[in-house]
């Protein structure tokens, strides 16, 4: 009987250290080596408009509306908005994009060219 106790304590502990020894490895730290980008919008100029990035990663967008009206982060094909009022900075966080362009703009300054961008994967 205490020989099964051992065994079920010693198999209890292997996992236990087999998974923290798996937490220490390089991916395990992705969360914190994630790509950051910061994108300004101001009364309808998107700032920078053009954002290149690896296909198949993670990013954030860092958004701030430095203007005075409300802005709108928003892609249809990547299914994203963020509504900001003037002075507030938010974030978007997109996964695993494959290869291609994503088009996003002001939706609240659609009149202007200025309120258009795009996300290259590559």
């Amino acid at each position: 009987m205490m020989q099964k106790w051992k065994q079920a304590v010693f198999a209890i502990w292997a996992v236990i250290l087999v998974g923290a020894g798996l937490a220490c490895l390089p991916g395990a730290a992705q969360a914190d080596e994630m790509q950051v980008i910061h994108m300004d919008i101001k009364d309808g100029v998107i700032t920078p408009n053009r954002i290149e990035v690896a296909a198949g990663t993670t990013f954030k967008i860092m958004v701030t509306n430095s203007g005075s009206s409300p802005a709108e982060f928003e892609s249809l094909r990547l299914h994203r908005e963020k509504v900001l009022a003037p002075g507030v900075t938010s974030f978007v966080v997109i996964r695993h994009l494959s290869a291609g362009t994503y088009e996003f703009y002001d939706e609240f300054h659609m009149d202007q060219k200025t309120a258009n961008g795009v996300i290259v994967a590559k």
